[in-house]
């Protein structure tokens, strides 16, 4: 089976201080219909590479080094505007916080809508068709199509985040911690929903979190990131079962037990032979 997505030795540092690598030589590949999840603390890492997949760096860095192949095309080698058509038609994105990635201005429909119009030319009937099933594809009644963020839920406006994000089919679809700011029960509703869409539509998906828990949920494969660099890889069970790695044993340590009997944990970087 051939790789979806393929990144290597993919290095990101500052351009004003181009030796201080905030992603260092980060190696890992995504099949079709599979969860890679990238684990790790704040500031691992995770999100960086993430946005580096999808060219959206922040002006301030750069990919000094690095492949990142999908579907065999070589995306480090494509201009803006070929990258503007990957993004949204080909790789879809749930950022970590929706009502900072939703215009507060503007109804969900009409965001919806702009991927469609951009990448498949839909207008008129057929985009208000369009745009009324994906709704009903997350969860969310057809009218709602005229509410302004502010009017969801959180769990809601994460729906329609989902919806945007899978509005052309994408073959790929990069989660950056969806479930972060919701609560327990909504968070199971938006992994099981992820769950069902990455299926029926045979996506390979990139879970971003530092949640375990949710790693055991819905991974295939995981990487575990420290200060920029992958420290472990391996499958699901493997790494839960077997971590090689302190650093991942110290994460699982701070994964609280479901009956609240084990005391909370942090992580004691004396374990790791680092300064805290």
């Amino acid at each position: 089976m051939s790789d979806l997505l393929r990144v290597e030795n993919l290095c990101v540092a500052p351009i004003a201080n181009p030796h201080k690598l905030l992603v260092n030589k980060v190696s890992f590949t995504l099949n079709s219909g599979k969860t890679t999840c990238i684990v790790g603390e704040s500031g691992s890492g995770k999100s960086l590479t993430a946005l580096t997949v999808m060219g959206l760096l922040a002006p301030s860095l750069s990919r000094t080094s690095g492949s990142i192949n999908f579907q065999g095309t070589e995306l480090t080698g494509l201009s803006n505007e070929q990258m503007s058509d990957v993004r949204g038609k080909r790789i879809g994105m749930i950022f970590q916080e929706p009502m900072t990635s939703l215009n507060p201005v503007l109804t969900v429909g009409y965001q919806i809508s702009e991927s469609l119009a951009h990448h498949l030319g839909l207008s008129g009937k057929e985009l208000k068709t369009r745009i009324e099933g994906l709704l009903q594809q997350v969860g969310i009644p057809p009218e709602r199509a005229n509410a302004y963020p502010d009017e969801l839920s959180g769990g809601q406006r994460q729906r329609v985040m989902i919806a945007m994000s899978i509005a052309c089919e994408p073959a790929m679809l990069i989660a950056d911690e969806p479930t972060t700011a919701l609560d327990v029960t909504v968070q199971a509703q938006i992994l099981a929903l992820l769950a069902e869409l990455k299926s029926r539509m045979n996506m390979g998906m990139l879970f971003i979190t530092h949640d375990f828990g949710v790693v055991a949920d819905i991974a295939d494969d995981v990487v575990v990131m420290f200060r920029g660099e992958i420290v472990e890889t391996g499958m699901v069970q493997q790494v839960l079962e077997n971590p090689q790695h302190p650093y991942t044993r110290a994460l699982l340590a701070c994964v609280p037990d479901a009956e609240g009997k084990k005391p909370l944990q942090s992580i004691d970087y004396a374990w790791l032979g680092e300064p805290a």
